[in-house]
């Protein structure tokens, strides 16, 4: 039997942008990506603790070092610039190699969303 549970978390990064006009996704700046294990083009769902909207939708990797977390097409409505949010990836496995799995979990700094050293 698999489950899924997370594999990796970005734990409160703060919307630097809100791009209605892109076709969708978010822009996560490469440095996070690396950091929290999370590739290009992955599935993620994003929370945001300001007003409770989640979503899914997939990463775009951003410029690295930039701290640009970037909400694009539909997904923008769901966020306002300044909003905190949590970015959540999750992987399916076997029960009993869930049980001992550790996710990657990063918390970086919210007023810059660079990482913590």
């Amino acid at each position: 039997m698999n489950i899924e549970v997370v594999k990796s978390k970005i734990h409160k990064v703060t919307i630097t942008e809100a791009n209605l006009e892109y076709v969708g996704s978010v822009t996560i700046d490469e440095e996070l990506m690396e950091a929290a294990n999370i590739i290009a083009n992955e599935k993620v769902q994003i929370v945001n603790i300001n007003n409770g909207e989640r979503l899914d939708t997939y990463v775009i990797k951003g410029d690295r070092g930039s701290g640009q977390i970037c909400l694009n097409g539909p997904a923008a409505r769901k966020a306002a610039v300044g909003d905190v949010v949590i970015i959540i990836a999750y992987a399916s496995m076997d029960f009993d190699e869930a049980k001992s799995f550790n996710p990657k979990i990063i918390f970086p700094d919210t007023a810059t969303n660079k990482l913590i050293q």
